[in-house]
Protein backbone atom coordinates (compact mmCIF):
# COMPACT_ATOMS: atom_id res chain seq x y z
CA UNK A 1 0.00 0.00 0.00
CA UNK A 2 1.91 3.01 -1.13
CA UNK A 3 -0.11 5.08 1.85
CA UNK A 4 0.54 2.47 4.52
CA UNK A 5 -0.32 4.12 7.79
CA UNK A 6 -0.21 7.60 6.78
CA UNK A 7 -2.07 9.97 8.50
CA UNK A 8 -3.91 12.36 5.73
CA UNK A 9 -5.78 15.72 6.27
CA UNK A 10 -7.82 16.37 3.46
CA UNK A 11 -10.17 19.52 2.91
CA UNK A 12 -13.23 20.17 1.25
CA UNK A 13 -13.45 15.94 0.93
CA UNK A 14 -17.08 15.90 1.12
CA UNK A 15 -17.13 15.50 -2.82
CA UNK A 16 -15.93 16.03 -6.38
CA UNK A 17 -11.74 15.46 -5.88
CA UNK A 18 -11.35 15.80 -2.29
CA UNK A 19 -13.87 12.69 -1.97
CA UNK A 20 -12.37 10.81 -4.80
CA UNK A 21 -9.36 11.23 -2.90
CA UNK A 22 -9.98 10.34 0.28
CA UNK A 23 -11.04 6.85 -0.78
CA UNK A 24 -8.35 6.28 -3.17
CA UNK A 25 -5.92 7.18 0.28
CA UNK A 26 -7.81 5.14 2.16
CA UNK A 27 -7.50 2.17 -0.03
CA UNK A 28 -4.06 3.13 -0.37
CA UNK A 29 -3.82 2.38 3.71
CA UNK A 30 -4.05 5.96 4.57
CA UNK A 31 -5.70 7.15 7.85
CA UNK A 32 -8.26 10.01 6.50
CA UNK A 33 -9.07 12.63 8.14
CA UNK A 34 -11.89 14.18 5.87
CA UNK A 35 -12.63 17.89 6.57
CA UNK A 36 -15.81 19.78 4.80
CA UNK A 37 -18.38 21.98 6.07
CA UNK A 38 -20.92 20.07 4.79
CA UNK A 39 -21.55 17.66 7.96
CA UNK A 40 -24.06 14.87 5.70
CA UNK A 41 -21.76 15.31 2.83
CA UNK A 42 -18.35 14.67 4.93
CA UNK A 43 -20.26 11.75 6.76
CA UNK A 44 -21.09 9.76 3.25
CA UNK A 45 -17.39 10.15 2.11
CA UNK A 46 -16.43 8.99 5.84
CA UNK A 47 -18.89 6.19 5.64
CA UNK A 48 -18.29 4.71 2.18
CA UNK A 49 -14.64 4.42 3.31
CA UNK A 50 -15.37 2.32 6.31
CA UNK A 51 -17.36 0.42 3.98
CA UNK A 52 -14.81 -0.53 1.68
CA UNK A 53 -12.72 -1.56 5.19
CA UNK A 54 -10.80 1.64 5.36
CA UNK A 55 -10.13 3.89 8.42
CA UNK A 56 -11.37 7.58 8.06
CA UNK A 57 -12.74 10.60 10.66
CA UNK A 58 -14.51 13.51 10.10
CA UNK A 59 -13.84 16.94 10.93
CA UNK A 60 -16.90 19.89 10.51
CA UNK A 61 -14.55 23.10 10.25
CA UNK A 62 -14.56 26.35 8.05
CA UNK A 63 -11.15 26.77 6.67
CA UNK A 64 -11.40 30.17 6.72
CA UNK A 65 -12.16 30.22 10.79
CA UNK A 66 -8.82 30.05 12.32
CA UNK A 67 -10.45 28.54 15.74
CA UNK A 68 -11.70 26.31 13.65
CA UNK A 69 -8.82 24.88 12.09
CA UNK A 70 -6.76 25.61 15.35
CA UNK A 71 -9.66 22.86 17.15
CA UNK A 72 -9.78 20.32 14.10
CA UNK A 73 -5.81 20.50 13.96
CA UNK A 74 -5.86 19.18 17.64
CA UNK A 75 -8.30 16.84 17.46
CA UNK A 76 -6.21 14.90 14.40
CA UNK A 77 -3.27 14.98 16.74
CA UNK A 78 -5.07 14.36 19.52
CA UNK A 79 -6.91 10.98 17.80
CA UNK A 80 -3.14 10.31 15.44
CA UNK A 81 -0.34 11.77 17.40
CA UNK A 82 0.91 12.82 13.69
CA UNK A 83 -0.13 14.72 10.33
CA UNK A 84 2.45 13.21 7.30
CA UNK A 85 0.16 14.36 4.39
CA UNK A 86 -2.07 17.80 4.31
CA UNK A 87 -4.21 18.32 1.41
CA UNK A 88 -5.83 21.61 0.81
CA UNK A 89 -8.02 21.01 -1.91
CA UNK A 90 -10.78 22.93 0.08
CA UNK A 91 -11.80 25.65 -2.67
CA UNK A 92 -14.86 28.10 -4.63
CA UNK A 93 -14.94 29.45 -8.03
CA UNK A 94 -15.30 32.90 -8.72
CA UNK A 95 -17.24 33.77 -12.15
CA UNK A 96 -17.07 36.89 -13.76
CA UNK A 97 -14.63 39.74 -15.71
CA UNK A 98 -12.70 41.92 -13.30
CA UNK A 99 -14.87 45.05 -13.78
CA UNK A 100 -17.92 43.32 -12.78
CA UNK A 101 -17.21 41.24 -9.52
CA UNK A 102 -18.48 42.71 -6.51
CA UNK A 103 -15.81 43.55 -3.44
CA UNK A 104 -17.75 40.81 -1.10
CA UNK A 105 -17.58 38.51 -3.79
CA UNK A 106 -14.40 38.76 -4.76
CA UNK A 107 -13.32 38.63 -1.10
CA UNK A 108 -14.54 36.05 -0.32
CA UNK A 109 -13.19 34.01 -3.01
CA UNK A 110 -9.76 35.14 -2.12
CA UNK A 111 -11.08 34.15 1.38
CA UNK A 112 -11.54 30.47 1.11
CA UNK A 113 -9.04 29.79 -1.89
CA UNK A 114 -5.85 31.75 0.09
CA UNK A 115 -6.63 32.37 3.79
CA UNK A 116 -7.66 28.33 3.75
CA UNK A 117 -4.79 27.63 2.36
CA UNK A 118 -2.92 30.13 4.60
CA UNK A 119 -4.78 28.91 7.68
CA UNK A 120 -4.78 25.09 8.02
CA UNK A 121 -0.81 25.32 6.90
CA UNK A 122 0.36 27.45 9.54
CA UNK A 123 -1.64 24.99 12.02
CA UNK A 124 -0.15 21.88 10.41
CA UNK A 125 3.17 22.73 9.46
CA UNK A 126 4.64 23.05 13.44
CA UNK A 127 3.95 19.71 13.95
CA UNK A 128 5.50 18.63 10.77
CA UNK A 129 8.75 20.76 11.27
CA UNK A 130 9.09 18.64 15.05
CA UNK A 131 8.29 15.22 13.09
CA UNK A 132 11.12 16.31 10.48
CA UNK A 133 9.03 14.86 7.63
CA UNK A 134 5.27 15.47 6.06
CA UNK A 135 4.04 16.40 2.71
CA UNK A 136 1.66 19.61 1.71
CA UNK A 137 -0.15 19.16 -1.53
CA UNK A 138 -1.99 22.83 -2.71
CA UNK A 139 -4.84 22.80 -4.57
CA UNK A 140 -3.94 25.58 -7.65
CA UNK A 141 -5.13 25.05 -11.22
CA UNK A 142 -3.84 25.47 -14.46
CA UNK A 143 -5.66 28.77 -14.74
CA UNK A 144 -2.58 29.96 -12.77
CA UNK A 145 -0.88 29.50 -16.37
CA UNK A 146 -3.00 30.83 -18.74
CA UNK A 147 -5.61 33.27 -19.50
CA UNK A 148 -8.96 32.21 -19.06
CA UNK A 149 -12.32 34.48 -20.12
CA UNK A 150 -14.69 35.19 -16.84
CA UNK A 151 -12.19 34.02 -14.32
CA UNK A 152 -10.98 37.09 -12.63
CA UNK A 153 -10.98 36.20 -9.12
CA UNK A 154 -10.32 32.21 -9.56
CA UNK A 155 -7.15 33.05 -11.60
CA UNK A 156 -5.77 35.58 -9.09
CA UNK A 157 -6.56 32.92 -6.12
CA UNK A 158 -5.13 29.60 -7.96
CA UNK A 159 -1.70 31.97 -8.96
CA UNK A 160 -1.51 33.14 -5.66
CA UNK A 161 -1.66 28.86 -4.04
CA UNK A 162 1.13 28.63 -6.97
CA UNK A 163 3.28 31.30 -5.68
CA UNK A 164 2.92 30.37 -1.96
CA UNK A 165 3.23 26.76 -2.75
CA UNK A 166 7.28 27.56 -4.72
CA UNK A 167 7.76 30.04 -1.16
CA UNK A 168 6.85 27.35 1.24
CA UNK A 169 8.88 24.70 -0.42
CA UNK A 170 12.25 27.01 0.07
CA UNK A 171 11.36 27.84 3.81
CA UNK A 172 10.37 24.08 4.80
CA UNK A 173 12.50 21.92 2.91
CA UNK A 174 15.64 22.28 5.77
CA UNK A 175 12.80 20.34 7.39
CA UNK A 176 12.31 17.52 5.36
CA UNK A 177 8.70 19.30 4.43
CA UNK A 178 7.74 18.45 0.35
CA UNK A 179 5.16 21.47 -0.68
CA UNK A 180 3.50 21.03 -4.13
CA UNK A 181 0.61 22.54 -6.23
CA UNK A 182 -1.41 20.67 -8.57
CA UNK A 183 -2.83 22.04 -11.58
CA UNK A 184 -6.27 20.66 -13.08
CA UNK A 185 -7.53 21.25 -16.40
CA UNK A 186 -11.67 21.46 -16.01
CA UNK A 187 -12.58 18.65 -14.16
CA UNK A 188 -16.36 17.28 -14.43
CA UNK A 189 -16.84 17.64 -10.63
CA UNK A 190 -20.55 17.62 -9.21
CA UNK A 191 -20.07 21.70 -9.39
CA UNK A 192 -18.80 22.35 -12.70
CA UNK A 193 -22.14 19.93 -13.96
CA UNK A 194 -24.37 22.12 -12.13
CA UNK A 195 -22.60 25.33 -13.00
CA UNK A 196 -23.10 23.96 -17.20
CA UNK A 197 -26.25 22.61 -16.51
CA UNK A 198 -27.41 26.31 -15.57
CA UNK A 199 -26.21 27.34 -19.13
CA UNK A 200 -28.87 27.99 -21.92
CA UNK A 201 -26.69 25.04 -24.07
CA UNK A 202 -25.41 22.66 -21.49
CA UNK A 203 -24.40 20.37 -24.15
CA UNK A 204 -23.13 23.24 -26.66
CA UNK A 205 -21.18 24.46 -23.55
CA UNK A 206 -19.68 20.78 -22.55
CA UNK A 207 -18.25 20.34 -26.47
CA UNK A 208 -16.84 24.01 -25.97
CA UNK A 209 -15.06 23.32 -22.70
CA UNK A 210 -13.88 19.38 -24.80
CA UNK A 211 -12.18 21.19 -27.28
CA UNK A 212 -9.83 22.65 -25.28
CA UNK A 213 -8.50 19.15 -24.16
CA UNK A 214 -6.32 17.63 -26.33
CA UNK A 215 -7.58 14.19 -25.89
CA UNK A 216 -11.63 15.93 -26.54
CA UNK A 217 -12.84 14.96 -23.24
CA UNK A 218 -13.03 16.55 -19.40
CA UNK A 219 -11.02 14.92 -16.59
CA UNK A 220 -12.40 13.25 -13.69
CA UNK A 221 -11.96 13.89 -10.06
CA UNK A 222 -10.09 10.34 -10.08
CA UNK A 223 -7.52 11.52 -13.01
CA UNK A 224 -6.95 14.12 -10.11
CA UNK A 225 -6.73 11.84 -6.92
CA UNK A 226 -4.28 9.76 -8.81
CA UNK A 227 -2.18 13.00 -8.73
CA UNK A 228 -2.42 13.57 -5.14
CA UNK A 229 -1.70 10.00 -4.04
CA UNK A 230 1.85 10.30 -6.30
CA UNK A 231 2.58 13.91 -4.38
CA UNK A 232 1.79 12.11 -0.55
CA UNK A 233 3.24 9.02 -1.08
CA UNK A 234 7.58 8.44 -0.94
CA UNK A 235 7.73 8.16 -4.68
CA UNK A 236 7.54 11.96 -5.23
CA UNK A 237 10.36 12.46 -2.63
CA UNK A 238 12.03 14.53 -5.46
CA UNK A 239 9.40 16.67 -6.40
CA UNK A 240 9.74 20.05 -4.60
CA UNK A 241 7.92 23.37 -5.48
CA UNK A 242 6.29 21.67 -8.50
CA UNK A 243 3.40 22.66 -10.39
CA UNK A 244 1.53 18.92 -11.32
CA UNK A 245 -0.53 19.72 -14.35
CA UNK A 246 -3.61 17.53 -14.94
CA UNK A 247 -4.66 19.23 -17.65
CA UNK A 248 -5.22 17.20 -20.50
CA UNK A 249 -2.93 19.06 -22.69
CA UNK A 250 -4.71 22.50 -21.81
CA UNK A 251 -1.81 24.27 -20.92
CA UNK A 252 1.37 23.08 -23.26
CA UNK A 253 -0.80 21.07 -25.87
CA UNK A 254 -1.55 24.09 -28.00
Amino acid sequence: MRLDKKVTLITGAGSGIGKETALLFAKEGAKVIVNDLNEAAGNQTVTEIIHHGGEALFIQANVTNESDVKKMVEEVLTTYEKIDVLFNNAGISGIGVLHENELENWKNVINVNINGVFLVSKYVIPHMIKQQNGSIINMSSCIAEIGLANRASYAATKGAVLSLTKSMQVDYAKDNIRVNALMPGTIFTPFVEDYLSKDPNPEAAIDSIKRRQLGGDLGKPIDVAYAALYLASDESKFMMGSPFMIDGGVVNGK
